[in-house]
């Protein structure tokens, strides 16, 4: 049969952080995560969203241990007030789930000057792990998850030298590489752990074709026939978000997930979540390096797992 949500062991005690976790994926993953018994931060960019999700998770299940913080993951100041208002509250974090995303818009730029698919896939999730990565290392089975998807197919590796895609871009060419660097981070973070002797594990999540309002504001902001070809697709014949949500569950809370790995459906839309092999040619040495490079460049944050493990390891938790 496969492992299911019923197999998510007791999370009693235990804090998640989920991003865009206010719709689709995120609302069922946090939904699932506070029914075990965790304390989850649901980090969204729209506050009342937030709450109206946070209440009905609450009226299902009252025992639900939901707060809700401020998170644009397009805005690096957003981040960092994000991250110092989870921190402030929770020196300790066991799961992470960056789980916000877009899909195939027209070119924008964020706040900060950056392509906004990569900003808001990847770029603004570095960020967030690097500064929450000292709370996760207290933990002692802590997680960080991120999302991918069929799509990381399509991308290539990012440009040092055109990050903001301005000379070439496409809708899917962009998205493809937002999510191509979502399993080329997990397979370097973890690596990078696995060194520093953390026992923090980092794996990739693709939910396969499941319908959401992803597809839905792809179909609305660039209004391209592949768009909306897509977003009716996928509501036919696509897995609901809660069958989607499972492989990022499993990732999260599996105690015999293996790091740096991908977890997803097994039939794409249908089926457990299992491990599955990544089966691409730019998850290489140098491949990862360059986007590690570049992210911290961008992004102004210096990621030093290394150095990080050491200072957790030394300092007392605070508080």
């Amino acid at each position: 049969m496969g492992w299911r949500i019923d197999d998510i062991p007791d999370l009693g005690g235990r804090v998640a952080v989920v991003t865009g976790a206010n719709g689709g994926l995120g609302y069922e993953t946090v939904r699932a995560l506070a029914r075990k018994g965790a304390r989850v931060v649901m980090a969204v960019r729209s506050p009342a969203k937030g709450e109206a999700s946070r209440a009905r998770i609450l009226a299902e299940a009252p025992a639900s241990s939901l707060e809700v913080v401020t998170l644009d993951v397009a805005s690096l100041a957003s981040v960092r007030d994000a991250a110092t208002a989870i921190l402030a509250a929770h020196p300790r974090i066991d799961i992470l789930v960056n789980n916000a995303g877009v899909m195939g818009i027209p070119r924008r730029e964020s706040v900060d000057g950056h392509e906004l698919q990569l900003a808001t896939n990847h770029l603004g999730h570095f960020a967030l792990t690097a500064l929450l990565l000292p709370a996760l290392l207290r933990s002692d089975r802590g997680r960080v998850v991120a999302i991918t998807s069929t799509g990381r197919f399509l991308g290539r590796t990012v440009d040092p030298g055109d990050v903001a895609m301005r000379r070439s871009y496409d809708p899917w060419r962009a998205y493809g590489r937002a999510k191509l660097a979502a399993c080329q981070m997990t397979v370097e973070l973890d690596r990078r752990l696995v060194a520093a002797g953390a026992t923090v594990r980092a794996m990739a999540a693709d939910p396969g074709f499941s319908h959401t309002d992803l597809q839905a504001r792809s179909a609305r902001e660039a209004r391209g026939i592949s768009q909306r070809f897509f977003d009716v697709t996928v509501g036919w014949f696509g897995s609901s978000p809660a069958q989607g949500a499972l492989p990022q569950l499993r990732a999260a809370t599996d105690p015999t997930a293996r790091g740096g790995a991908l977890y997803a459906l097994r039939f794409v839309v249908r089926g457990a979540p299992v491990r599955l092999p990544y089966m691409m040619w730019s998850l290489g040495d140098r491949d990862r390096a360059t986007l590690w490079t570049v992210s911290e460049r961008e992004t102004g944050v210096t990621f030093d797992v290394g150095a990080m493990a050491r200072d957790v390891t030394r300092g007392p938790e605070p508080g």
